[in-house]
């Protein structure tokens, strides 16, 4: 993507900063989500180290909240719901 003229100094800066930190943001939700796709997989499977792949899945999507990158209720929310399936599944 090609960034905006800008013709103030500040202007440019915070162009640069909008989009290092919208790489940033983009790298570490495709992440979470990658995380949160293996531990449904692991759980459709009934894998055997289901509980371990939970707990990653879980601490990717807590830190994405304490990041802001979601919802804190949302991760919450996306949580239980993978806690009950891994549950139900065992």
């Amino acid at each position: 993507m090609k960034p905006p003229m800008a013709n103030k100094k500040s202007s440019k800066k915070r162009i640069r900063q909008t989009l290092k930190k919208t790489d940033f943001n983009t790298m570490a939700r495709s992440q979470v989500k990658s995380a949160v796709r293996v531990a449904r997989e692991a759980i459709a499977e009934k894998s055997e180290n289901l509980n371990e792949i939970v707990n990653k899945a879980t601490r990717a999507l807590n830190t994405a909240a304490n990041k802001g990158l979601f919802h804190k209720n949302a991760v919450a929310r996306k949580i239980s719901r993978l806690t009950k399936q891994a549950q139900a599944s065992q």
